[in-house]
């Protein structure tokens, strides 16, 4: 079985690597971050956890032994189910990393005033994910989402059903969530991580 520790030192080197040579001057860097690997463990044949960097925090999955992912495409969806629910990778690739499942948490990183309430965070959806307790009561998964918001059935077909009413999901994204929201399924592009 393959060291987390090994994976997750070279997970490291090649995203400071890019943000060295390829994120140099970027607005969306948060200058207080720096890239960190968060609570790398086995799951099942592979290695789940979180990757900190000044400009990301997304739950990755990194492949076991044997493993390379090579049938699947970059950019492709594939979906895992974890006890808090189902939630849609998104396969990255990087040179030096290979292939590598990915879920974002945060983009850009400015709600963090630090690299301990990062990680703190970090720290927090990977204890989250893993209790039944935090079974998401809506949706992770992108299409399921788009025909709900539609008054459409999953598999797309109208239904009679209003959709609901209040904010549209563009605007649930925008808003604040608290850490307690996160780990219970209700995901946005910005949140506070000293909220709870």
């Amino acid at each position: 079985m393959i060291c987390p520790e090994y994976l997750t030192q070279g997970l490291e080197q090649v995203f400071n690597l890019v943000q060295r040579e390829r994120m140099q001057g970027v607005p969306v860097l948060n200058p207080a971050l720096r890239v960190k690997c968060v609570g790398f463990e086995p799951w099942g044949d592979n290695y789940l956890g979180v990757l900190v960097t000044p400009w990301f925090m997304n739950l990755v999955l990194l492949s076991g032994e044997g493993e390379t992912w090579a049938d699947l495409s970059i950019g492709e969806k594939v979906e895992h189910v974890f006890p808090s629910g189902a939630y849609e990778f998104i396969v990255g690739e990087e040179s030096g990393a290979g292939r590598y499942l990915m879920w974002s948490l945060f983009s850009p990183m400015f709600v963090f005033a630090d690299q301990e309430a990062a990680v703190a965070t970090a720290e927090a959806v990977m204890q989250g994910l893993m209790e039944e307790e935090n079974h998401a009561p809506v949706s992770m998964r992108e299409k399921e989402i788009a025909h709900i918001w539609r008054g459409e059935s999953e598999e797309g077909e109208p239904t009679n059903e209003e959709p609901p009413d209040g904010p549209t999901l563009a605007e649930r994204l925008e808003q604040p969530i608290s850490r307690r929201d996160l780990l219970r399924g209700r995901v946005g592009g910005s949140a506070s991580p000293e909220s709870s």
